[in-house]
């Protein structure tokens, strides 16, 4: 029997349940892992919730993503042995001291990678690079805004943009955050509590206006984003921490300057294998160059995830948050 975090109905954070589980044995085209820590992000909230319904029902071990050490491989494996570094982002198991993955869902860490590191950044580090560089490529001369920009997500997106050399804006609710985007690669920052965004968007770039919005805020960011962007541009809607966008009437997008708007997910853009290495492999190089650092700002004991799930909520915390057996 392993400690595990399971949720036996929706609800507020107070439905997340600490208790033993046992883990089987892994199957064919299986692995079983010693988890060394478990990232927390923002859709565990919607799983938890019912907001998003768990693939596997109900009673489900929370979380998604997490990073440590091989200790039982199942038939039909080849690529994986005993005590190899992984990680890996799969729907549900994460929060737990123990977890089956299918092989094929999980990376090789590279030694220059921590485990606290990848957990905190398996998720997050691979959005960001769908985000940068295949929804919107982002390229040199190009401004780009950052809705959250001090969050998990918005940290390691400024500092990717920026070292693609475009120029950053990044909207956060205080000056902490603030202060924490502009080391992180902002180049300006917009207090979106008592600033107008729309207005200093356009102040900022002179008129010109923004080639991409990534926004995980959602219902309280829109449709006011799209007035940040240039004709042709591209609205990314990544997340709904603020609640769901509402259907809308599409010819907005024409009137705002024939614009692109889209709500991509992590699962389609890493659906094949090769997608999957090649997605991880591009975050690993470029976290290991220290152009994108990892920031794990907040770690909790695995026995208190409702407390990090509370802090999240509140917009506690910045950057990656980890929980650790």
């Amino acid at each position: 029997m392993v400690a595990a975090v399971r949720v036996h109905k929706t609800g507020g954070s107070e439905v997340l349940t600490y208790e033993q589980v046992d883990i089987a044995a892994p199957g064919p085209g299986q692995i079983k892992i010693r988890q060394h820590a478990s990232g927390v992000n923002y859709i565990d909230t919607y799983f938890r919730m019912g907001m998003y319904p768990s693939p596997v029902g109900l009673p489900f071990i929370s979380g998604s993503e997490g990073a440590g050490e091989v200790i039982a491989v199942g038939s039909g494996v080849a690529d994986f042995k005993v005590g190899d570094r992984v990680a890996a982002v799969a729907a549900m198991g994460g929060y737990a001291e123990e977890r089956l993955l299918a092989a094929d869902r999980v990376v090789k860490l590279p030694d220059n990678i921590t485990y606290e590191q990848a957990a905190g950044m398996m998720l997050k580090g691979m959005t960001a690079q769908y985000l940068v560089r295949r929804t919107y490529n982002v390229k040199k001369g190009d401004t780009v805004l950052v809705h959250a920009a001090a969050g998990g997500v918005g940290l390691i997106l400024c500092q990717w943009a920026n070292a693609l050399g475009a120029t950053v804006i990044g909207t956060v609710g205080s000056e902490d955050k603030g202060k924490l985007a502009k080391e992180h690669g902002a180049h300006h920052i917009i207090y979106y509590r008592k600033e107008d965004f729309p207005a200093r968007v356009k102040e900022i770039t002179g008129g010109k206006l923004c080639d991409v919005v990534y926004d995980g805020i959602g219902k309280t960011t829109f449709p006011a984003s799209l007035d940040c962007i240039r004709p042709l541009g591209m609205f990314a809607s990544f997340g709904s921490a603020s609640g769901q966008i509402d259907a809308f009437n599409i010819n907005i997008l024409q009137t705002k300057g024939s614009l692109f708007a889209t709500r991509p997910t992590l699962n389609n853009y890493i659906a094949k294998r090769e997608d999957l290495v090649a997605t991880a492999k591009d975050l690993f190089d470029v976290v290991g160059s220290g152009k994108v650092k990892i920031p794990v700002n907040q770690k909790y004991k695995l026995k208190d995830a409702v407390k990090a799930h509370q802090d999240l909520e509140s917009r506690n915390t910045t950057g990656s948050t980890i929980l650790v057996p």
